[in-house]
């Protein structure tokens, strides 16, 4: 005989007790994360008067995509994220494949790597910057080879570089340390079944150590990405966004629309836009890389 179903079932002593943990939790979460969301969404609809909203519909995602300033920030964005995330994955997995080798040493490049994460990216950047400047380090190396001076900062087409290479050396160590615990789930038993088989080092990273290691390829590429679209600071401190727009990317334009020109409900819709395209790589990755 089936079984009915009790509405008051949800309201026994383990229901009770566990909603009674998670419930500071979800009002937190409803007023600091759920209601700016709802907010943000309603607030592009209108005209960004915060005091007197006045609802103009779609008119501001229409501005937005009539605007050639907008189009610019947005290939900016698309460079800048796949040149970043491509090697932030790629240049991490060699290094993690290599150090969780048990040789002498490994324990304190493990820890070099990883010092890049913990660092304040408003500091690195004013290294950067320093490091970059036409009179700077990286100029007066690039002598000893006679090479004439690049304007990194001041160059459209240098400058952008300079912003990927500090978001690559930024996210590798994050990046080398989940994936070192991603090797240690893969049991040693099928790489020694493998050498029994006559299976060479490519053969065994192809056929067991990407295999092995999808579920931590699926979390670290969408948290690069998601990290990658969020950049800021180095924006910020490094480039402001120019020359010529040429480095100003998503989240920066949305910040100098909202505080410099305060195109509130303007600005709240290039940030829905952006939630929208942070949506649609998760959903492609995830889809991608979901196992059968």
């Amino acid at each position: 005989m089936k079984k009915r179903f009790s509405p008051i079932t949800w309201l026994d002593q383990d229901s009770f007790v566990a909603w009674s943990f998670l419930t500071p939790a979800l009002i937190l979460l409803g007023i600091f994360l759920f209601w700016p969301i709802v907010y943000l969404v309603y607030l592009s609809f209108t005209d960004g008067n915060l005091s007197n909203s006045r609802w103009v519909g779609g008119q501001n995602y229409l501005k937005l995509l009539t605007d050639s300033d907008f189009r610019q920030v947005i290939g900016n964005t698309l460079y800048f994220t796949i040149a970043t995330v491509i090697p932030s994955l790629i240049i991490p997995l060699v290094l993690a494949v290599l150090l969780n080798q048990s040789l002498p040493g490994t324990g304190l490049l493990r820890t070099a790597y990883f010092i890049p994460s913990i660092t304040s990216l408003v500091a690195v950047g004013l290294g950067f910057r320093w490091l970059f400047q036409t009179d700077g380090p990286v100029n007066y190396l690039l002598s000893f080879w006679g090479w004439p001076p690049i304007p990194w900062l001041s160059s459209s087409i240098w400058a952008m570089p300079v912003l990927i290479l500090l978001g690559i050396w930024k996210q590798i160590g994050f990046n080398l340390v989940v994936f070192l615990a991603g090797l240690q789930t893969i049991p040693q038993s099928r790489y020694e079944a493998a050498e029994l088989d006559g299976a060479n080092a490519w053969a065994k990273f192809w056929q067991i150590t990407l295999p092995g290691l999808r579920p931590t390829l699926v979390f670290v590429t969408v948290t690069t990405v998601i990290f990658t679209l969020r950049s800021f600071e180095q924006v910020y401190i490094i480039t402001g966004g120019g020359p010529l727009n040429s480095t100003n990317i998503l989240v920066y334009y949305i910040y100098q629309e909202a505080f410099f020109q305060f195109k509130f409900a303007y600005a709240a819709a290039g940030t829905v836009l952006l939630l929208a395209i942070a949506s649609f790589f998760v959903y492609l990755q995830l889809k991608v890389w979901s196992e059968d």
